[in-house]
Order: structure tokens, then C-alpha cells, then sequence
């Protein structure tokens, strides 16, 4: 199935949360949290600071994927990475988290960061696979995304890390 990354469009964002909440379910299904928050909406990304890039499928034109970057006091932060599971397996993530890493380092980022479980195969091993290295949070705004995390209660589910890729 060819697959196409590129910038997200105002006919996307209404995808972008579905995505995500299917990708979600494989999370909550390891995790068995109590309750869990609904995805954001496409829209509520795509008004943050940063991008959105989408992976389409080229023959359907559907939306099979995404991924979010905040930019943040001249910090790249990848919030999100979500492809559609029976998409998986496709390397559909590893060429968006390619695409972004692009685009970060094109806007004049050094560094690419993310907040993410450490046991989770799916995510630390993930990303340390792409090159991410586990770091300290550094700024306010890491600092922030920590407590934020603590206040939800994301880390009674596992070790939370932060990862930083060098662009």
C-alpha cells in the first residue's frame, strides 16, 4: 500500500482524532487504566504551535496516520505519533517520525524531544530505534510536561521518559 507524508490540511484534522483513538485502544488495552481521556481533536492540534503531518494512503486518500510537533521556546516536541493498527507494522510511523525530524531540522531546530513510556515496546524501544536517547528534562517546558503527566496520572501506568533526538 503506497503511503504518502505530508502537511496536514484543513480536510484532514477531522481524522486525526479517530487515529488516534484507535491507536489508543492498543495502549489502553496493555495499560488497563481506569479511564482515559478522548484524543484531541484534529482542529485542537492543528491550533497549537507547531505542525501536523499526516500519512495517506494513496490509493484510498484516506488518513492512516499522524504526527504532532509542538514548537515551544525553540523547542521541536513531538507530542504525538499515531498510526491506525491495522496499519502497523508498515513502518508508516517510522517514516512520519522521519518526515518530522526533517521538517524540525528545515525550521532551525537542533534537537527533537518526546515524553513517552519506557516499558512500552511500542514506544521507548520504538524511538530508541530511530536514534532517540532517554534525557532530563532541561527546560521549563519539559519540566511542565512532567507535572502535567504526574497531575493525570500517566505514571502509575510505567516509567515516563523524556527521549531527545540530535537533528
Amino acid at each position: 500500500m503506497p503511503v504518502l507524508v505530508r502537511p496536514a490540511v484543513p480536510r484532514d484534522l477531522p481524522s486525526v482524532q479517530a487515529v488516534e483513538e484507535a491507536a489508543d485502544r492498543l495502549l489502553t488495552e496493555l495499560l488497563h487504566p481506569d479511564r482515559w481521556e478522548p484524543a484531541p481533536t484534529g482542529a485542537e492540534r492543528a491550533a497549537q504551535p507547531g505542525f501536523l503531518l499526516v500519512a495517506e494512503e494513496v490509493l484510498s486518500a484516506g488518513v492512516v496516520g499522524f504526527v504532532h510537533v509542538l514548537e515551544v521556546e525553540d523547542v521541536a516536541h513531538l507530542e504525538q505519533v499515531s498510526v491506525m493498527p491495522e496499519h502497523g507494522r508498515q513502518r508508516i510511523g517510522h517514516r512520519l517520525v522521519e518526515a518530522v525530524a526533517e521538517e524540525a531540522r528545515h525550521r532551525g531546530h537542533t534537537r527533537l524531544t518526546l515524553r513517552t513510556f519506557a516499558d512500552v515496546p511500542f514506544n521507548a524501544p520504538f524511538y530508541a530505534s530511530l536514534g532517540f536517547v532517554e534525557t532530563e528534562p532541561e527546560t521549563d517546558f519539559h519540566r511542565a510536561l512532567v507535572g502535567a503527566e504526574h497531575l493525570v496520572g500517566l505514571d502509575r501506568y510505567g516509567r515516563r521518559i523524556q527521549m531527545t533526538l540530535a537533528l
